[in-house]
């Protein structure tokens, strides 16, 4: 059988884990730590996993590298030249590592994410050789892009970026244009310098679309660095946890928590996570909480926002939806949530007067009130306020918004302006969340749940890109 390789994808943190087998026996690489989906891929695959690979220690998640071996048997490769609290098989470049008689791995040094980065080119057996079948490349060569150089401190920012163009080159010239690319970062990742382009490519169509196999290395070093936005608060918590050695997870259901003790959290100030989808937020919601849908990175804004180690109840419709959260949060090490309660807000409420809801509205609606027309039902605003990020507000923004970024938000409350404040993001995700912590802090507010890029035709006056 030929070497068969699948995707484990994580679209909530952008990221991708990988089995590759021969029908026989298996090698994954950068599993996530909620390891239950990888083994139950082996066990419907009929295969033995062998080997356990990381590209490097990642910032990201935590990951599940350490308890899949152990459970499994299987060898872990991790670099040498990490200082790990734990057994491993330290690899380097220039190993080759046997699988089977059908697989092997190459490791290949590609710093540039990090200083001890390793890629895995995957060869398989042919005609009595070995032929590269395609490349692990982790948070080295990404498609249309690399990994981000700046996790490690800025300070080594530039040094990283360097590595990083020599890394994508070494890579484009050791393999063939027809080799497989499969990263773990980019697809949405804020560990990616910029996004992915393409859901799938080789070696080839990267030398022909990756500014880092077009541009000199100067160029490229520059555009990177000038292109890098903020990333999560909680990345700083992801690389000692996987450096020490990460626990097993537990996915157990959590208390319980009735409308008394709702009540209660919230009056202590608590973290209270309403995952329904932000139009049934804007409905009617509990009074203090915060809304972050499970359809979109609510892990990613909640580990941005969140006091390390607060404790945080969450409310949803089913169980099923607190289990699935559950799942997000302990990839990023919030691993057991104080509480918990299904069902709707009029039952999460111990008195009517708990009860809120959110004004909602959208681009066409914004310019009608700027215009003097502001549409019946809806407070004029006295302050538009973005809360995307940095590069896309450079990107172009609606002339004369206030720019705070949502992950910042908290801890800036006192500088947004007196008044109505009307709120938007890029699709009224991020715009939800902000409003419901400007309204928790007193504020009146109106969220744009609009896409942004209908502002500009619907009317609403632009700035264009910097």
């Amino acid at each position: 059988m030929a070497v068969e390789v699948s995707v484990i994808a994580t679209s909530s943190l952008g990221d991708r884990s990988y089995l590759a087998s021969d029908g026989g026996v298996a090698i994954v690489v950068d599993p996530q730590r909620d390891i239950d989906r990888v083994m139950y891929l082996a066990g419907a695959k009929g295969v033995r996993i062998t080997h356990v690979v990381e590209t490097h220690i990642h910032n990201d998640y935590v990951s599940g590298g350490l308890e899949l071996a152990r459970l499994t048997g299987a060898d872990y490769l991790v670099a040498a030249d990490d200082e790990v609290g734990f057994d491993r098989t330290p690899v380097a470049d220039g190993d080759t590592v046997p699988v089977s008689g059908a697989m092997r791995l190459r490791v290949v040094a590609t710093p540039g994410h990090t200083f001890h980065h390793l890629s895995y080119a995957l060869d398989e057996a042919d005609d009595g050789g070995w032929r590269p079948v395609g490349v692990f490349t982790g948070g080295s060569l990404l498609f249309g892009t690399t990994g981000r150089t700046d996790l490690l401190g800025a300070q080594h920012a530039h040094e990283l970026a360097h590595h990083q163009h020599a890394s994508a080159k070494r890579l484009a010239d050791l393999l063939p244009d027809g080799a497989e690319v499969w990263p773990t970062h980019g697809f949405g990742s804020f560990c990616s310098a910029s996004q992915a382009d393409a859901p799938e490519s080789t070696i080839g169509r990267e030398k022909r679309a990756n500014p880092v196999l077009r541009l000199a290395a100067d160029e490229f070093v520059t555009e990177t660095l000038a292109g890098l936005d903020a990333y999560p608060a909680y990345y700083a918590h992801m690389g000692v946890a996987n450096l020490a050695g990460p626990a097993p997870v537990d996915l157990t259901p959590v208390a319980r928590a009735d409308a008394a003790a709702l009540r209660e959290r919230i009056a202590d100030g608590q973290w209270v996570v309403d995952l329904r989808h932000r139009k049934a937020y804007a409905a009617s919601h509990l009074a203090g909480t915060v809304s972050l849908g499970l359809d979109g990175p609510m892990s990613t804004w909640l580990g941005w926002l969140v006091d390390w180690g607060a404790p945080i109840t969450l409310l949803a419709e089913t169980a099923a939806q607190v289990a699935d959260a559950q799942r997000e949060l302990v990839r990023i090490g919030i691993d057991r949530p104080a509480a918990q309660a299904t069902g709707t807000a009029e039952q999460w409420a111990a008195d009517p007067g708990q009860l809120r809801d959110l004004r909602t509205a959208d681009f066409p609606a914004l310019a009608a009130a700027r215009a003097g027309d502001t549409p019946a039902g809806l407070p004029a605003p006295d302050v538009v306020l973005d809360v995307r990020m940095t590069n896309e507000w450079r990107a172009g923004h609606v002339e004369g918004a206030v720019h705070i970024p949502l992950p910042d938000l908290r801890t800036r409350l006192a500088e947004v302006p007196p008044g109505v404040v009307w709120v938007h993001c890029g699709s009224g995700y991020r715009a939800t969340a902000a409003a419901s912590l400007l309204a928790n802090a007193g504020r009146e507010v109106v969220v744009l749940d609009d896409a942004f890029a209908r502002a500009e035709a619907a009317g609403v006056a632009m700035v264009g890109g910097a």
